[in-house]
């Protein structure tokens, strides 16, 4: 696990980034003023979308993003699910990319385990939808609401991914996590003979 991405602590100036996703920014600020510790819920779709997975495959995919890609946006953990931050538009596109790698066809569906071996649902929050954002709180232990910063945002425009390097740490999260073989899977019904007494 990549220690590049264990900062916990929001900024002020990502304070107000967060904020202004919402439809009165002044009295998110002016909450977290009074309550550093509450957590919010905050519209996707303007500032950002997330992208949500299973925590263990969440991982996975920010495991990848920091070391051997760009890193990551803001990402934060909400009841057993890793919520990553990415640029708007990232939910309305992500889902075509993910079909057009047949995304779950081929290791069937883990639910909200993330089961090693398998490809989790990724689901993706943008306009209409809203997501519990952790409070700025500087605490590595998830708040009362289970939620917590993993990389909280540090400033008031903080690079966000897209579908298309969302897509390629799923991709590569998914290989990791699954055994390659160079040999097909043995047929349980087929005979086996002892080739080398052949004569």
């Amino acid at each position: 696990m990549s220690s590049a991405w264990n900062a916990s602590h929001v900024t002020p100036d990502g304070a107000v980034w967060l904020a202004s996703a919402g439809t009165y920014p002044r009295s998110t600020l002016a909450l977290w003023e009074e309550r550093p510790d509450a957590p919010v819920v905050l519209p996707c779709g303007s500032v950002f979308d997330v992208v949500s997975a299973p925590a263990m495959f969440g991982r996975r995919m920010l495991d990848r993003l920091w070391d051997d890609g760009p890193g990551s946006g803001p990402v934060a953990e909400f009841r057993g699910r890793m919520l990553l931050f990415a640029a708007p538009g990232t939910a309305q596109r992500l889902p075509a990319l993910l079909e057009w790698e047949e995304w779950g066809k081929h290791g069937g569906d883990t639910g909200e385990t993330g089961r090693t071996g398998g490809v989790p649902p990724l689901l993706c929050h943008g306009t209409g939808d809203a997501v519990t954002v952790p409070a700025p709180a500087d605490d590595a232990s998830p708040s009362r609401s289970g939620a917590r910063w993993l990389v909280a945002p540090d400033t008031r425009q903080p690079w966000l991914p897209g579908p298309e390097v969302l897509l390629w740490a799923a991709v590569r999260a998914a290989r990791s996590a699954v055994r390659i073989s160079i040999f097909p899977p043995a047929d349980q019904g087929a005979k086996v003979y002892d080739v080398s007494r052949r004569r």
